[in-house]
């Protein structure tokens, strides 16, 4: 029960956070969870990836809903088509890499150094980027690539979206932070969904607690709707601020679970 209470807060402030930062929550919420040891690593991919699509799924919805959309029609469908090619072959990838590993709890270490080198290069580019000149991509074949990179990255990952979202948005297509956040909670929405879909087509659907699952995806939605009010109310530099700050947590979470798992 205290292993449940302590997921379910990680989970609700990790929503609240990935909201307000558009990251989606689940690349905090995977890698702590990671590090607790409480589940394995397919299992905890699993499930955080359901808890960030309803997450997205919320955030984007009620956003539409409301008006307050900031998403950019063209470049976000073909970023989404993108998305789903990517969260497909993100998941096959996933599955290839753990049937070749010996020991099935190696792809936790190959996880967290790709995170962290994404993750890295990802604070790198946010405190140059003021210096660094960005690009208005609008090739169809270009954002579709984009997209199917984005979607890959955030399926194998297991953690719906990643900082690096927002890079590649800012950097190929010079969106400011907020409009990035929320192009990347559409892109981390179908690159979910078309993981998920796989996983069951293919039967690989890992052993999970119901119960947790039911209250990870609760508190992400809840936590979604905290985040998206702080998010109406920051402007960019605060936001950029929170962002920053997550990035270095992140990091030395990552290297812990490396050497926890290789």
């Amino acid at each position: 029960m205290i292993q449940y209470l302590i997921i379910i807060t990680i989970c609700l402030l990790a929503s609240v956070i990935g909201s307000i930062c558009g990251i989606g929550g689940g690349v905090i919420v995977k890698p702590v969870l990671d590090s607790m040891g409480i589940m394995s690593v397919e299992t905890v991919s699993f499930l955080s990836g359901l808890m960030v699509m309803s997450m997205s799924i919320y955030s984007i919805g009620k956003a539409v809903a409301a008006k307050d959309t900031r998403l950019e029609a063209r470049t976000g469908i073909l970023l989404s088509l993108g998305a789903v090619a990517g969260g497909i072959t993100g998941k096959q990838l996933f599955s290839v890499i753990q049937t070749l590993s010996s020991d099935p709890n190696r792809i936790g270490a190959c996880q967290a150094a790709v995170l962290f080198l994404l993750t890295f290069g990802t604070l790198i580019y946010t405190i140059k980027k003021h210096t660094i000149r960005t690009h208005r991509m609008t090739h169809p074949v270009v954002c579709i690539i984009i997209g199917i990179i984005l979607g890959l990255l955030s399926s194998f990952l297991g953690i719906g979206g990643g900082p690096f979202n927002l890079v590649f948005l800012s950097f190929f297509f010079s969106m400011e932070t907020k409009t990035a956040a929320q192009n990347s909670l559409l892109i981390i929405m179908f690159s979910q969904i078309s993981g998920f879909l796989q996983t069951l087509l293919t039967g690989s659907v890992p052993d999970f607690s119901w119960i947790l699952l039911i209250c990870m995806v609760v508190f992400a939605v809840i936590g979604a709707a905290i985040g998206r009010s702080f998010n109406r109310k920051l402007d960019n530099d605060m936001v950029d601020r929170l962002f920053c700050g997550l990035i270095i947590i992140i990091l030395f979470i990552c290297v812990y679970n490396f050497f926890k798992y290789i």
